[in-house]
């Protein structure tokens, strides 16, 4: 086979992968999105009922849940991790700005 043929398809095979990502990517969005919906209805609740934006004990079942679930998926535990305190670390400040919004101290 040529070098020719084999970058055009090289190519086609690249281009593959790169829609199956981009469909991925936009299904990360839209969890994403279903998801901080859902916080955003908690930090409403929270706030309701003077309840603190952070639940630190939630958090530690959370990651040691997630750590497992990444294992079982052969992805990077620790990752996973980082992933998922850069999205709580938002929710909480999303909570913050519900409570505040509400008259609530940060410490309820």
């Amino acid at each position: 086979m040529s070098e020719q043929k084999q970058a055009i398809d090289a190519r086609a095979i690249l281009s593959g992968y790169r829609a199956s990502i981009d469909n991925i990517d936009a299904a990360l969005i839209h969890m994403l999105a279903e998801r901080f919906r859902c916080t955003k209805a908690v930090g409403v609740l929270k706030a309701e009922h003077g309840l603190p934006p952070a639940d630190p004990t939630r958090e530690q079942q959370q990651i040691a849940r997630l750590r497992q679930l990444a294992k079982d998926a052969n992805l990077d535990p620790d990752f996973a991790e980082k992933f998922l305190n850069f999205v709580v670390r938002e929710v909480i400040r999303h909570h913050e700005q519900i409570a505040a919004a509400n008259g609530v101290t940060k410490t309820g």
